[in-house]
């Protein structure tokens, strides 16, 4: 499958939470966009990594993308090591994106910064002839992105750019909500942790709704690049 955009997330969740505004936005302009997780999520506090199963794939349907895959990765040890390079070298390779996307480069849970590194690394690696990987008995094509963007997760790291989502702030919060185990909820008897707050429910909104204000929209998700961008003209920004 060629695709446009291939967003990565260290747990099921991390895409909607993210970045699941843009991918909603793209997938609405007829972009194929496909979720790969890294996890399962299973030492997350709350749920198994069955329930989390099943509200991903609740997720996507509400985002509306092409695909879901999880890759089985150890939750919470994650390595920038060759063997999980290899694994998600085979998913480049398989949907051929345009654009990657990727978890934070720095964040509060350590999954995320090394799966940010580990993703840039397989994706440049994934470009060379000389690494041969096969996948369903199939010999890979070299493929490597045109851009890696890292969106921004639990600290607010300064954008590079923003994408205005004004119009999908609420499938947002939908996707996200779909992760029932995870987040706000106040009849649940789990455990609350840093993420089942309201407080952090409600900033879905107003970070959104902050860098909105900044950039001159009424919401927007942010995103750092490894590159620095060019644009061709100034038709896509938006004064």
């Amino acid at each position: 499958m060629k695709t446009d955009i291939l967003a990565f997330g260290a747990h099921p969740d991390d895409v909607e939470l993210g970045c699941g505004g843009t991918i909603a936005k793209m997938v609405s302009e007829g972009k194929i966009c496909v979720i790969v997780d890294l996890t399962k999520g299973e030492l997350g506090t709350r749920g198994t990594d069955e329930t989390r199963k099943a509200e991903a794939a609740d997720s996507a349907g509400i985002l509306g993308i092409a695909a879901r895959e999880n890759l089985g990765l150890k939750d919470g040890f994650l390595e920038n090591s060759q063997a999980y390079q290899i694994e998600i070298v085979k998913m480049v390779r398989k949907y051929r994106p345009e654009i990657v996307l990727a978890n934070a480069i720095d964040d509060r849970h350590p999954d995320h910064a090394k799966a940010a590194k580990l993703v840039s690394d397989a994706c440049f690696l994934s470009g060379l002839r000389k690494i041969e990987t096969v996948l369903d008995g199939e010999n890979q094509e070299a493929w490597r992105p045109k851009q890696i963007f890292h969106y921004i997760q639990w600290k607010n790291i300064e954008p590079e750019f923003v994408i205005d989502i004004s119009e999908y702030l609420d499938q947002k919060i939908k996707a996200c909500m779909a992760f029932k185990t995870q987040f706000y909820d106040p009849t649940s008897k789990e455990p609350e942790t840093p993420i089942t707050s309201k407080d952090f429910f409600e900033s879905l909104t107003y970070r959104a709704q902050d860098l909105g204000r900044l950039s001159g929209v009424t919401y927007a998700e942010g995103f750092t690049s490894e590159k620095l961008i060019a644009m061709k003209n100034f038709d896509g920004i938006i004064w």
